[in-house]
């Protein structure tokens, strides 16, 4: 149901998505659906919790498995732009269609702590990158990592020549040349 739905949502965003078409894509009845998830607003939620989920399972695993500091920043920037491959059209509509007032407020705090979440992981992996670099310089470049993915991520899906590992590249590119100061020699 939560594949179906995520589907649904990436092709016609939150508010065009009906129950009624979600319920017949799964082949189970609407009733069904309210009684799961409570209301679309809660459908919603159930697709964001998972992501979140899964996206923290799948660039933490790929981090944990890093021979040195580079390798693990490499590692969890090609795990999340897979990732968001994997979930293109949910991530797209969430890039392109801000969060506005149609959109439920859990919705839009889901997606704020699923940043909060990746945070920390990218946070930890620019520690081990730059040790030298002040704490506010690594939350500094931690926030700008998460906003860079996002648009890197979003202007893949106007080119789809560029992998995920070409991101993956630009970004711990980036991390090289502007933590340099702060990295070990």
């Amino acid at each position: 149901m939560l594949d179906v739905a995520e589907e649904v949502f990436g092709e016609r965003g939150f508010r065009a998505a009906s129950m009624d078409e979600i319920a017949d894509r799964c082949g189970v009845s609407k009733p069904m659906l309210y009684e799961y998830f409570g209301s679309k607003d809660g459908l919603m939620q159930a697709c964001m919790a998972r992501s979140k989920a899964e996206l923290y399972e799948v660039t933490q695993r790929a981090m944990a498995d890093g021979t040195s500091a580079e390798d693990v920043l490499w590692r969890g920037m090609v795990a999340y732009f897979e990732f968001i491959d994997a979930h293109a059209p949910t991530f797209a509509l969430l890039m392109q269609h801000p969060i506005d007032s149609d959109t439920p407020q859990a919705a839009a705090e889901a997606v704020e702590d699923t940043r909060r979440q990746q945070s920390a992981l990218i946070a930890g992996g620019l520690r081990l990158f730059a040790p030298e670099a002040p704490e506010s310089t690594v939350l500094a470049y931690t926030e700008i990592i998460i906003g860079g993915c996002e648009r890197l991520a979003l202007w893949r899906t106007r080119h789809p020549e560029v992998t995920a590992q070409d991101a993956a590249r630009h970004m711990t590119d980036f991390c090289r040349q502007g933590l340099a100061p702060y990295m070990p020699n």
